[in-house]
């Protein structure tokens, strides 16, 4: 029997475009169920795929900081994630809740 080889799947390097980005960020905001970690983690993903050391430059902050910030282990804080969100070209817009 031939021995299967597997890697590890990293989202990061499928996230090519902005679009991509942009639509990743959507999708893990609305599987969060307000879990701040969780879309730490998404950005940290996206983070990584657009290259920590620029995001790093852009958002004036570490690239250690950033690693630790969006690893999804803990909650960075609000300024954190707006630096990190405008670093990498990604809006935010507020709309009402469907209810």
């Amino acid at each position: 029997m031939k021995k299967t080889n597997t890697s590890r799947y990293d989202v990061a390097e499928h996230l090519r475009t902005p679009e991509e980005m942009a639509a990743y960020l959507e999708a893990c905001l609305e599987e969060s169920n307000g879990d701040a970690a969780f879309v730490a983690k998404a950005l940290g993903d996206i983070a990584r795929a657009k290259g920590m050391s620029q995001v790093a430059r852009e958002t004036g902050l570490s690239r250690e900081s950033l690693y630790k910030a969006l690893s999804g282990d803990r909650k960075p804080g609000f300024d954190t994630i707006l630096k990190v969100i405008r670093a990498l070209g990604i809006e935010l817009h507020a709309v009402p809740l469907h209810t």
